[in-house]
């Protein structure tokens, strides 16, 4: 009897496989017999799914978002809660520091994000099928930052007149800068640049 294969397990597999490959030696040897290698599985059953390099390459970018927004988003709402109630400045000060870590490559987990989502958006200078699948990752980010500055005026922790778009912009640009700079070799104190800059907010 022919085996009953899950398309939506074989693609997470692939998926898997495929984020593996970039990570490790970047976007040109995510290769379709590279991605199958990686997956323990055939080359033809990764055809079976994607007909070429490119849209292995923008399927595994659309998952990469979907992965990080899962895993943001599991905690979101509850840390925003907390900072919507904060009874003092530095919880609020402290829980927008948790959160907006996130976007820190402080553990295993979240280094790999930031290789991925560095090398998706750099590659997209010169790959325009990447192009919205890399402003997608960043406008991800830029909603969670966004949301996290608004509830935190709102719960009277940042001023009343802080441009949110512009500031959402900086801490945007900050975190982007932290990440690339820790996953090419110079880490520095992360938490502690992040902390600063929340600090001098209005």
């Amino acid at each position: 009897m022919p085996k009953v294969v899950d398309p939506q397990q074989r693609r997470a597999a692939i998926a898997d496989a495929v984020l593996a490959v970039v990570a490790r030696a970047g976007l040109e040897a995510a290769t379709l017999r590279a991605v199958a290698d990686e997956a323990g599985l055939a080359i033809g059953s990764v055809r079976h799914y994607f007909d070429g390099h490119s849209e292995l390459i923008i399927f595994a970018a659309q998952e990469l978002d979907r992965r990080i927004t899962l895993r943001v988003w599991a905690h979101t709402e509850r840390i925003l809660a907390s900072l919507a109630t904060a009874g003092d400045r530095a919880e609020r000060r402290r829980l927008s520091e948790e959160l907006l870590a996130e976007w820190l490559p402080l553990d295993e987990a979240r280094e790999r994000e930031a290789v991925l989502r560095h090398t998706f958006t750099v590659a997209a200078r010169t790959r325009p099928e990447l192009l919205p699948h890399a402003r997608q990752l960043r406008r991800s980010m830029a909603t969670v930052v966004h949301k996290v500055l608004e509830t935190a005026r709102s719960a009277g922790g940042l001023a009343a007149d802080l441009d949110l778009e512009r500031e959402s912009a900086r801490l945007c640009a900050l975190l982007d800068g932290l990440s690339l700079r820790a996953v090419t070799g110079s880490p520095g104190p992360l938490r502690d640049l992040l902390r600063a800059h929340l600090d001098a907010l209005p």
